[in-house]
Parts: structure tokens; sequence; C-alpha cells
């Protein structure tokens, strides 16, 4: 096989261009000797809440555990229902049977790959306790239908913005629109760290303090725990890569912006290549750049794509409803499929 010339992601050059402030973050996390909710973290939580316009950040280590927390101080257990989609990575199912209850899958948009709201209404029942839409690649769910169908049945809505930090829908942020928004910083993501990170974002008081305390050991001082919690905490290096970062991360969303309308812009004459569907009311982020093929072997042209030195990926090869856990379930869902 060649050598992949064009990797699909390549951090280097962002390394490099940011390298002398990375190295003083470091270097002034390091001297401090407070590597665990040193002031750093504080600060990159009130620089996201800023920038998102919401009350509280938390900054967490994983967007799976910002999910889970969201869940937790909602209250979900046991019985519950949550509705969400299968097509997307799994902790957004994971993080739902942590809680012990169960994952509702309901299909998707054929074009934004997002949850299908119609496929929503369809699916509450009167165990639904919450909704988990996943902003898939960088663009936002149908978020005015979904939250107006929240509102009427008095669901709880938990966005999953893990991939879609800085995209808008109708100029709000992903991740503000619902009772709470989970992120992830994995090392991959818009806005990455150099290892595993995350926050939750909201405008709730009593879920900023649950999930506060929750990321604690149930604690709000040290060694006077109040409930059974986690060890979710953002590291301290971690947040002040971040904190680097994020200034950045407007310009870095508009360049993945015009790579995308460049990639559009060559694909066009090509009626085998179906580019990704941009909704007008919606800043699409490009997470990914993800491309559908008619009448052509998908294998093959990533093999072809590879001998040319050109990286790519499935995302995702195999929808949740059809991972091993699931079977014998009866599930109808032709568009995740």
């Amino acid at each position: 096989m060649s050598e992949i010339k064009i990797p699909i992601l390549d951090l280097s050059t962002e390394v490099e261009l940011l390298w002398d402030e990375l190295n003083a973050a470091f270097e002034a996390v390091v001297r401090s000797g407070r590597f665990i909710m040193g002031p750093q973290v504080r600060e990159f939580e009130e620089a996201v809440a800023a920038m998102l316009g919401v009350k509280h950040v938390i900054g967490l280590n994983s967007g799976t555990d910002a999910l889970v927390l969201a869940l937790r101080a909602l209250g979900v257990g046991a019985g519950d229902e949550v509705i969400t989609t299968p097509f997307s990575f799994f902790a957004t199912a994971e993080a739902i049977h942590h809680m012990g209850a169960r994952p509702v899958f309901v299909d998707i948009d054929p074009q934004t790959f997002n949850i299908d709201v119609a496929q929503v209404a369809a699916a509450i029942t009167p165990r639904t306790r919450a909704i988990i839409p996943v902003h898939l690649f960088g663009q936002m769910a149908d978020m005015d239908e979904l939250m107006h169908l929240a509102r009427q049945r008095g669901i709880a809505v938990v966005e999953d913005a893990a991939q879609a930090f800085g995209a808008t829908y109708r100029g709000r942020y992903a991740g503000t629109m619902g009772v709470a928004g989970a992120f992830s910083a994995y090392p991959t993501k818009n806005l990455g760290a150099y290892g595993d990170a995350g926050f939750l974002a909201t405008n709730d008081d009593g879920i900023a303090e649950a999930v506060s305390m929750l990321r604690k050991h149930g604690s709000r001082r040290k060694y006077y725990n109040e409930a059974v919690g986690y060890n979710s905490r953002l590291d301290t290096l971690q947040a002040a890569i971040l904190q680097v970062k994020l200034p950045h991360i407007p310009a870095w969303n508009a360049l993945r912006r015009e790579a995308a309308a460049r990639y559009d812009e060559l694909l066009a004459n090509m009626p085998q290549v179906v580019t990704p569907f941009a909704a007008p009311e919606r800043e699409h982020i490009y997470h990914q750049y993800t491309i559908r093929l008619k009448g052509v072997d998908r294998d093959r042209v990533k093999a072809l794509l590879a001998e040319a030195g050109i990286g790519t990926m499935i995302y995702y090869p195999v929808p949740m409803h059809q991972l091993p856990m699931y079977a014998g379930q009866d599930w109808h869902l032709p568009q995740a499929e």
C-alpha cells in the first residue's frame, strides 16, 4: 500500500503554529504544581461560557462523561427511555446504559444524517425522560422543531455536541438550546486537547451544581461526599492547552468551511458523489466532510484513494442498532443503515 501523504487528520501543523503558546501554557502548569483543578480549569470554563453565551460550563474528562453526568443530574434511571440516533459514536448510547435506562433509536434525516424529528415524535412513550440529538459531523439537528416537540411533551433535551463546537442554528450555538450540551475535546475534534477531555454547558443552575459535585466524587468539599459520583475532572494541563486553542476556533472553523466549499466545487460535476448538505439556517463547521457514493463500490474508491496517498475513513461502518448487544430487537431504521 502507498504511503498516506494526505492523512484524514494531521495535528502537526496546528502544533507548529501554536508551539510557543503551548510551551508557555505547559510550563505555567508544571511550575505551579497544580495539576488537578488548577486555575486554568476555571479560566477555560469561563472563556467557553462567554463564547457560547451560557451561564455555566463545567470542565470534564470526556464528552462521554458530559453525557453521563447530564443524564444523572436529570435523574434518568432504571426503567426510563431516552430517544436518540443510531448513527453516531457509541458513547451516546453508552451514557444511557450507564443510567440503567433504555436507548430508543429513531431514524435519521438522509440529507443531514441527524435525528429525524418526526420519528422522535412517534417514539415518545410515558417512559421517555430525555432526547439526545447528535449534531453529527459538525451540523446541528433541526432544533426548532425538536425543542417545540420537547416543550410540548415536557421532555428534557441534552445535546450531544461532541462534533459541533462552534456550529450554530439560527445564530445559536450548538449545546446551548437544550437543558444541557455535552462536548468532547478529544484530540481529533475541532477544539481538541492532547488527551481525553470534555465539558458541559448549561443555563440551568441545578444541573450545573449537580455536575460540578458529581465530577469530584459527589463532593462540594473534599472528603465530605454527598452522593456516589465520578472521577470526571478536567486535567489542568488539558484545560491550559484548550485555552490556547480556543481563540483560534472561529478562524479554524471558517477555514474548514472554505475547504468544504472548494470540495463542493470540485465534485459538483461528478454525479456518483453526493456532497454534504448544509442547511441554510445552520452554520456547518465540517468536523468531517462526509460524502456518499452512488453506483460505485465504496470500498474500491477508498482503496484507490489510499493508493494515491489520500486518507479516508468510514463514519460509521455499523449503525448502533445493529451492534451485537441489540440483537433480537426489532428496529426498522433504513436511512441509518
